[in-house]
């Protein structure tokens, strides 16, 4: 038995019911290409390959990918850090799949938000805290960068939570699914993506002031309220496109 190490935050499911539960989320298609992130001990990837033509995966776990290449013939693993992996080589309309370890969940969405235009869809297991973030409604806690950075480049939906038990060893919190499918080309109207997630990262670094001091340097009160947006409300207040909005105009030099 692979015992977990704690540097690369393995928590591996094996509860049979959510493992089935994933399964009939994704609804993988014999013909559809899928990438598996961090397979671990293959409770996702035998179903996957019950169903599919073709797998790959990707696991650090250089001890991991040998036993899963072992066990699973028609199992292409690459061996490696998914922050560091090359989407490139793999088809269009990319599904992915993976129980994403809690310690770098945050860098592999964002690392997903890039390769957005190659993805059919995601299918995720996270912490369920992160989950309440990437779905999470204007004007409430859980809303932050994470949140419109990512509700900006994908439709997101929550599908069920996960207790720890269904996990060797038990994490210390509950986790969630989330679907995330990316928008469409017409959808991106921020011009610069590089001055929205400035914006969108200033804003939310200084989330308790009002936005005319948290984004104080990059937009003025004037600017603010050309665009209709009350200065004196807070970065949690504001939805996606009025971030866009600011992005957009900031951009063109008009912020003020």
């Amino acid at each position: 038995m692979h015992v977990p190490r704690k540097r690369y935050g393995q928590h591996f499911l094996h509860d049979r019911g959510v493992i089935a539960k994933i399964i009939a989320a994704v609804d993988p298609q014999p013909g559809d290409a899928i990438v598996e992130i961090g397979p671990g001990t293959g409770a996702l990837t035998g179903p996957l390959l019950d169903r599919v033509t073709r797998l790959e995966a990707v696991e650090i776990d250089r001890d991991l990918a040998a036993r899963l290449e072992a066990g699973h013939p028609r199992l292409v693993v690459h061996r490696g850090d998914v922050l560091r992996f090359d989407f490139g080589p793999l088809p269009d309309r990319l599904r992915v799949v993976g129980n994403l370890p809690y310690n770098v969940s945050t860098p592999i969405l964002f690392r997903l938000v890039e390769v957005a235009d190659r993805l059919r869809d995601a299918h995720l297991m996270l912490q369920k805290e992160v989950v309440d973030r990437m779905v999470a409604a204007p004007s409430t806690a859980e809303y932050g960068r994470l949140s419109v950075m990512l509700q900006y480049r994908f439709e997101m939906r929550k599908l069920f939570d996960v207790k720890p038990g269904a996990f060797r060893p038990p994490p210390k919190v509950d986790s969630a699914v989330v679907r995330l499918a990316p928008k469409p080309a017409a959808a991106l109207v921020a011009g610069d993506r590089a001055a929205f997630a400035r914006v969108v990262t200033a804003a939310f670094t200084k989330r308790r002031k009002q936005l005319r001091n948290a984004l104080a340097g990059i937009v003025d009160e004037d600017g603010l309220r050309a665009l209709g947006i009350d200065p004196r409300l807070r970065p949690e207040n504001l939805g996606v496109p009025q971030y866009v909005a600011i992005a957009n105009a900031v951009a063109a030099g008009s912020g003020g």
